[in-house]
């Protein structure tokens, strides 16, 4: 293999106070689930996660929000924090990832820096309502239109291992490639003891399967990424996504899940003998 591999970081600007009931999500109020909360990381903090990420090969830099979308409040602190991680690490490509979004509010955003915005379809449309009542899958929908819209990349995605059936898996995927994203995160469940959804576990053989046929769905998307319950999902053979289409990771911590060291990740790509990408 001699592919490069993008490497992404997560950095989560606003923690556990989503009112909405996704039952996937420990970042919702409503499951009380034993995470760290708090309305806005201290920016200062956010610069050096950012400079930590760039310095171990990230790329990519996402300001992560736990809301259902943005508002005034919310819009002026990405952005804020969207300019001063620019001037910290002008090297890394900044993502925005804060729920429902306007035309108007992505324009915003993209007017501060961001570069791109990362807005998950999650699932099926069919079997969205199975988890979650709060708001529709349409808005998710409509959300990656107006990303389109505003020029910005759009990255948009889907969580495995919720009980959807395989057609629903089809469904997402189809309906991602309508959307033309320049990059698809794909997420593994990551069940808290606290939510009601229950783990429904994937054999590795079904995980690697599942990203072969998201790469095979959306040829044109440039990048598949594994990004949540990677190493809970994989283990010791985390090694294997990458001959199954993966040529994207995410680095370090997700939301409320802890990732492993930035470096074991480094090593298995030197390993292995992948590059990790120095540009876009």
């Amino acid at each position: 293999m001699n592919q490069e591999i993008f490497l992404c970081s997560i950095c989560n600007i606003n923690s556990g106070t989503c009112l909405e009931d996704c039952k996937f999500c420990s970042q919702s109020v409503r499951y009380k689930a034993d995470i760290e909360r708090y309305k806005q990381k201290d920016i200062a903090l956010i610069e050096q996660e950012a400079i930590n990420a760039r310095d171990n090969g990230a790329l990519g830099f996402c300001l992560v929000t736990a809301d259902k979308g943005l508002n005034d409040k919310t819009l002026r602190f990405v952005c804020d924090v969207a300019k001063a991680v620019t001037k910290v690490a002008p090297e890394l490509r900044l993502i925005a990832c804060n729920g429902t979004a306007t035309l108007e509010q992505l324009l915003t955003l993209k007017s501060a820096g961001i570069k791109a915005y990362n807005h998950n379809l999650e699932t099926s449309e069919n079997f969205y309502k199975e988890i979650c009542s709060t708001h529709p899958w349409s808005e998710r929908y409509e959300t990656c239109q107006n990303v389109n819209k505003a020029g910005l990349t759009l990255i948009t995605g889907g969580i495995f291992g919720l009980g959807e059936t395989q057609a629903d898996r089809v469904s997402m995927l189809k309906s991602l490639a309508s959307l033309n994203p320049t990059s698809v995160p794909i997420n593994f469940y990551h069940h808290n003891v606290a939510l009601e959804l229950q783990p429904n576990p994937l054999s590795v053989e079904e995980a690697l399967a599942l990203i072969k046929l998201t790469r095979e769905s959306i040829p044109n998307a440039q990048r598949i990424m594994v990004a949540g319950g990677r190493e809970l999902m994989f283990g010791a053979r985390q090694n294997e996504i990458f001959d199954a289409g993966a040529n994207s990771i995410v680095i370090g911590n997700y939301l409320t899940t802890a990732g492993r060291a930035m470096h074991k990740d480094l090593e298995m790509l030197k390993s292995l003998n992948l590059q990790v990408a120095k540009k876009v």
